[in-house]
């Protein structure tokens, strides 16, 4: 089966590819650096010819609101009309869990635009949403951080390792369009200081984590239900203790 990976040399991409590629399906990772762009349109109708699948783990270069609303409208505008196109069978899009209880996020917006218009085109889809990557810690620590201190609330978080999601994508690829959301999360739910904490320890900072429940995550004050799935959601077995021992050392 011929799948293409929108974003296909990113962090989720390139790990989508690999396992793809290990069992037998013929990828194409699409980005910029092979030409294809779906911003301007340049190389989708060659990149998607006789592709099935297409699994788009874009994401924008830029997090200013009115950039990446920019971004998601007009890319997801440029692909869904592409694979209408091509025929392709199945659209299967990478999002966040708790996109529509974040939307005071120029961001979280964006990517509620991006899901609308996978919702309202033609091509059949599964919209998998994820909670937020072990891989992002550092840069939610940086987002808190005040000088010696960072500040994060002490809401509920339940993270997922990146490898956890590119095996739950490649699962979906080989099953039929859901024609809604899928969630997929970590193991475990903890408070979001709390993991940070544990996180800085483990690689050898020394910043003080404060639980500070008015710290907004990205723009947007957050409670135990902002960031955690629902009953249903397909949990991954990488907790962050075992996700910290396979990480590569810097």
């Amino acid at each position: 089966m011929k799948i293409v990976i929108i974003g296909g040399s990113g962090l989720i991409g390139s790990k989508l590819a690999a396992r793809l590629r290990h069992t037998g399906h013929e990828v194409v990772a699409a980005s910029p650096s092979t030409g294809v762009n779906t911003l301007t349109g340049e190389g989708l109708k060659e990149a998607l010819a006789g592709a099935q699948v297409v699994v788009d783990v874009a994401n924008s270069p830029s997090f200013e609101d009115e950039a990446v609303l920019r971004f998601f409208e007009t890319s997801g505008r440029n692909l869904l009309a592409a694979e209408a196109e091509a025929g392709v069978a199945h659209h299967i899009a990478l999002s966040v869990v708790g996109t529509d209880r974040l939307l005071a996020s120029g961001y979280f917006r964006a990517k509620q635009a991006q899901e609308d218009l996978i919702g309202a085109a033609s091509v059949p889809y599964t919209i998998v949403q994820a909670t937020q990557f072990f891989e992002f810690l550092a840069g939610i620590a940086n987002a808190g951080a005040a000088g010696s201190e960072i500040r994060l609330s002490h809401a509920l978080v339940q993270p997922i390792a990146a490898e956890d999601v590119a095996a739950a994508l490649a699962d979906i690829v080989n099953e039929p369009p859901a024609g809604g959301r899928v969630e997929i999360a970590g193991p475990e739910a903890v408070p979001l200081d709390d993991l940070v904490r544990r996180f800085l320890a483990a690689t050898g900072d020394a910043r003080q984590v404060v639980a500070d429940a008015e710290a907004a995550y990205f723009g947007v004050r957050l409670d135990d239900r902002s960031l955690t799935p629902a009953a249903g959601a397909r949990l991954a077995p990488t907790g962050f203790e075992a996700w910290l021992r396979q990480r590569p050392k810097a």
